[in-house]
């Protein structure tokens, strides 16, 4: 779940860049000055930038993937103590010995 969020934040992140290099053309001639004053500027931003995506991108996953997970795991829970379901042998402290 973390590598999609990164993912899929680094796709955002690009797709921001691109639409800045496109809407920024007119400030080619000036890159230079730009990238040597503020580079460090830029990336703090890019940076923090790509944090907050991918946070969001976990959250939002976390909220509409995984949003019925505890009530199924309670529910499996329930049926494994009642004997409903068959215990897995690596789980069984009786077939461990």
């Amino acid at each position: 779940m973390i590598a999609n969020a990164l993912f899929v934040a680094a796709i955002l992140v690009m797709a921001v860049l691109f639409f800045f290099a496109s809407s920024l053309r007119f400030l080619v001639p000036y890159r230079y000055l730009i990238i040597h004053h503020y580079a460090l500027a830029i990336g703090l931003y890019l940076g923090v930038l790509f944090t907050n995506a991918t946070a969001l991108v976990f959250a939002l996953g976390r909220k509409f993937f995984l949003k019925d997970t505890g009530r199924k795991l309670a529910h499996f829970d329930r049926a494994l103590n009642a004997g409903e379901t068959p215990m897995p042998a690596q789980l069984d402290p009786e077939k461990s010995n």
